[in-house]
């Protein structure tokens, strides 16, 4: 079940990763970014009460939500009855690959019918995420780790797994890292910048937005 939702993320080509101080801002950037056309997002568990506002976002059909940087096994379970329907994680050790942390938290999803998305950044690390049962291999942070020339290094060794590379991607450099064999990105920045979020600048983050859309129907 979980396999199916990975062609519709393929479509989508960028999940906005929403990280923000206050649920608040996170559910405006939704909003206005769902208004401009994106259905697909990423709320990260740094924002205040992420569940409850995965619970009102995932209400819509229309939206395709997930949760970021879940740190347990709670919290995947909290995240998932919420209705999110795929989990990040942006990190694997050892002991996580080999059953604990992050191999919980991708059996959680799937049980739910989710993707997990486990974090890498090295070829050992990529192996040890698949060994984990990840669906989806991200690559993070892309842009320190080497940008577009890691993933299309790591491509040449996982020429099956599926990469998302988030950190440091942005609309002007995405399609580099989808021409080198990323499924789709990760996108924050001023996508989801909380200053125009604040300020209530939705012209800016509709601009980024724009951006966003016109790399999607490429």
């Amino acid at each position: 079940m979980s396999q199916s939702l990975i062609p519709r993320l393929r479509q989508a080509r960028v999940i906005p990763v929403v990280r923000t101080s206050s649920a608040a801002l996170a559910a405006r950037a939704v909003e206005w970014l769902r208004a401009s056309g994106l259905t697909v997002f990423e709320i990260t568990m740094t924002v205040p009460d992420a569940p409850a506002l995965i619970r009102d976002l995932a209400s819509d059909p229309a939206l395709l939500v997930g949760a970021g940087t879940v740190p347990d096994r709670a919290a995947a379970e909290a995240c998932l009855a919420a209705g999110a329907r795929f989990l990040v994680c942006p990190w694997v050790d050892p002991v996580v690959a080999q059953a604990a942390h992050n191999h919980v938290v991708a059996e959680a999803a799937h049980g739910a019918g989710a993707i997990a998305m486990l974090g890498a950044m090295t070829p050992t690390e990529v192996r040890a995420a698949i060994a984990g049962g990840a669906d989806v291999v991200k690559i993070f942070p892309a842009s320190s780790a080497g940008g577009p020339a890691h993933v299309k290094a790591l491509r040449a060794v996982f020429p099956d797994t599926v990469f998302c590379p988030t950190g440091g991607v942005d609309s002007r450099n995405a399609p580099d890292y989808l021409a080198a064999g990323a499924a789709f990105v990760g996108i924050g920045g001023r996508l989801v910048d909380e200053g125009l979020l604040a300020r209530g600048d939705r012209a800016g983050i509709e601009a980024a937005a724009r951006d966003v859309l016109g790399l999607i129907q490429v």
